[in-house]
């Protein structure tokens, strides 16, 4: 065999036998493309996820906390609203001190938290003035709640009581009444 024979067998096996070699390793390279796309596509998609998570998260705990400050609002709007105030006529109703009240009666007083007294006759209507004295009897009938009637703490030595309609801040171990608050209630 000549040399140009030799040349274009060897050129027609190679051709034969490079020829899918070739297309294998191109069809290789095509699927290793392939799982990297796929394999990228999925980092970005638990990447996505991952966001959305943290979003979700974030907008649950602005929501919890929005919810809160509200919460806070509407117990503050309530503490204002619940104070005893004269023009709203029902402020007394759903306390628990008045629980048992029901409306005025001759010869008591009613204190809230203590209930019905009986009052001396002479005392039934009467006008408290500052620099007068709380007789002993009518001593005990503590406020247990001046906030809620909006009164700042009594001083030491000195209790805020109730005496019929009105509300006197005393000394506690002589009487003295320091100050009137009439027609509470």
């Amino acid at each position: 065999m000549n040399r140009l024979t030799k040349a274009a067998v060897i050129a027609l096996a190679l051709a034969t036998t490079a020829a899918p070699m070739m297309a294998q390793a191109q069809d290789r390279h095509d699927r290793r493309e392939w799982r990297q796309d796929r394999r990228d596509d999925r980092r970005e998609w638990r990447q996505d996820r991952r966001d959305d998570r943290r979003e979700l998260r974030q907008d649950r705990r602005e929501w919890r906390q929005d919810r809160r400050h509200d919460r806070r609002d509407w117990r503050q709007d309530q503490r204002r609203h619940d104070r005893w105030s004269r023009d709203n006529r029902d402020w007394w109703r759903g306390r628990p001190e008045f629980r048992d009240y029901r409306g005025a009666r001759n010869g008591y007083w009613y204190a809230p938290g203590h209930g019905y007294y009986r009052v001396e006759p002479r005392y039934y209507g009467y006008r408290w003035r500052t620099g007068g004295y709380l007789p002993s009897a009518y001593r005990n009938y503590y406020v247990s709640d001046p906030y809620f009637y909006g009164l700042r703490p009594a001083p030491r030595g000195y209790r805020y009581v109730h005496a019929g309609n009105d509300i006197l801040m005393i000394a506690v171990a002589t009487g003295l009444i320091a100050s009137v608050m009439n027609n509470v209630y």
